[in-house]
């Protein structure tokens, strides 16, 4: 099969007929209105923010057409109107399909907050996740060095509650989604030792709990279950003596949870370490119980970041690989890009290494409306599957179909530091991928100080 790549500079035109079939959402096409079809164009590169470091981290499609961002700011200057201080804080923007700013909020207290996700809720508002430092400002509470912070905003992206929670180490939000209910599923790291054991599934810290916790060290994955309003429902936390670190989890069709990211521990509840990192799942019941956990990998060091559920009922999860035996059956390079396939009870149905000589990882999946993915992550390489690089990493954007065979990939970047970290399917037949860059040259139009919050359209 033909691969295509595109680049700011050359843009390489080709037509995949019958790939892209949506329609646009709240907007009907008639049935004798000619589609648009993808043509392989950049429609724009944009960058957002001030002289300091600002980046996104997420890209959701409002139900208005226009598109939400969330990111994390230490400016106080250029695109960031309503901040005053040098800190780290939660940065939330809307945007037209044309890339002009609607408008440009920020949200944190005295020290930094960081952002890690955004969903878009039932009610046509949003749940952010990340982690804070401290309390004041907008953190109602602040335990230790890092507590999960969870935002909902509305439609309009004002503030409507938040919560942090948190022992006295660093514990840091990855992943919030809405749940079935109407309530939210939190995943990420707990400080174990630090929390002496506190974490766990009573709410109230017992000799069974403290027991455990001398079992456990360092880091954690952590799950919170929260209702529609924010109350916490229950906590639990699942790992060895290592480091465990839980980038995502998804809702199964009966209500139970699939927690999913990256371990290095093999005891405890770590029953299968294959070597050093493996990609690590935990599969929770409704009530937050572990019921099964296994292990994907090779020898070496795999990180997973994203995961999604397929058309076909399974899981899709993605990130990276050093390794060429075991479940990895290629190897390109120093670190290539890795998906797996798994069903509910974690059998691997199928895996698949994408890169070239040098480091490439993959941090979001894009479920597409007809059964593909958009996978965004960033590359070095300029060989294998990847054949254009502009500096030390670019943004990089891959579709796979539903069998994770690549069929289009393209890069954006400059000289410097490059990143894409989400995507969304957007109007006619586009796609609007939000990052970082440190760049100013070549496909980089623009950077206002350290680091620019990164935008760019695929049509």
């Amino acid at each position: 099969m033909k691969l295509y790549t595109i680049t700011y500079k050359t843009l390489l035109v080709f037509f995949l007929i019958g790939f892209f079939s949506c329609k646009k959402e709240d907007s009907p096409i008639d049935d004798a209105e000619e589609e648009t079809e993808f043509q392989g164009e950049i429609e724009y590169v944009k960058t957002y923010g001030g002289s300091d470091l600002d980046k996104a981290v997420s890209i959701v499609l409002a139900d208005d057409g226009n598109y939400v961002i969330l990111g994390s700011t230490k400016s106080t200057d250029g695109d960031i109107i309503d901040k005053s201080s040098s800190d780290e804080d939660f940065w939330l923007l809307k945007v037209k399909p044309n890339g002009d700013i609607l408008w440009s909020k920020t949200y944190g207290g005295p020290e930094d907050d960081t952002a890690s996700s955004l969903e878009k809720t039932n009610d046509g508002g949003y749940i952010a996740s990340g982690y804070s430092r401290g309390a004041g400002g907008d953190v109602g509470n602040n335990e230790g060095f890092h507590d999960f912070w969870v935002v909902k905003f509305s439609a309009s992206g004002d503030l409507q509650w938040e919560k942090s929670f948190g022992f006295p180490g660093s514990d840091k939000a990855y992943k919030a989604r809405q749940t079935q209910d109407g309530g939210y599923i939190v995943s990420g790291v707990l400080d174990v030792t630090a929390s002496e054991g506190e974490g766990g599934l009573r709410l109230n810290s017992t000799d069974q709990d403290a027991n455990r916790s001398i079992q456990h060290a360092g880091g954690d994955y952590w799950v919170i279950k929260l209702s529609a309003t924010g109350q916490m429902q229950w906590r639990n936390y699942f790992g060895g003596a290592f480091t465990d670190t839980a980038y995502d989890v998804l809702q199964t069709s009966n209500g139970e949870y699939l927690v999913i990211g990256t371990s290095d521990s093999d005891d405890v509840d770590i029953s299968g370490n294959i070597g050093t990192y493996d990609f690590w799942v935990v599969k929770v019941s409704v009530n937050g119980e572990i019921l099964w956990e296994k292990n994907y990998g090779g020898t070496q060091i795999e990180n997973v970041y994203a995961a999604s559920k397929t058309t076909d009922g399974n899981f899709l999860l993605f990130g990276d690989t050093r390794s060429d035996d075991v479940d990895v059956t290629s190897d390109f390079g120093k670190a290539d890009i890795w998906g797996i396939k798994i069903n509910e009870q974690g059998a691997l149905l199928s895996q698949q290494s994408y890169g070239g000589s040098e480091f490439e990882t993959a941090k979001h999946i894009t479920n597409l409306s007809n059964g593909n993915y958009l996978i965004t992550g960033n590359t070095r390489s300029i060989d294998g599957d990847f054949t254009n690089n502009n500096g030390q990493n670019d943004a990089l954007v891959m579709l796979i179909d539903n069998k994770e065979s690549l069929q289009f990939q393209a890069t954006i970047g400059g000289s410097n530091f490059d990143f894409a970290r989400d995507a969304i399917e957007a109007e006619d037949n586009t796609f609007v991928i939000a990052g970082s860059t440190q760049s100013s040259d070549k496909d980089i139009p623009q950077n206002r100080g350290i680091e620019d919050l990164l935008l760019f359209k695929l049509k």
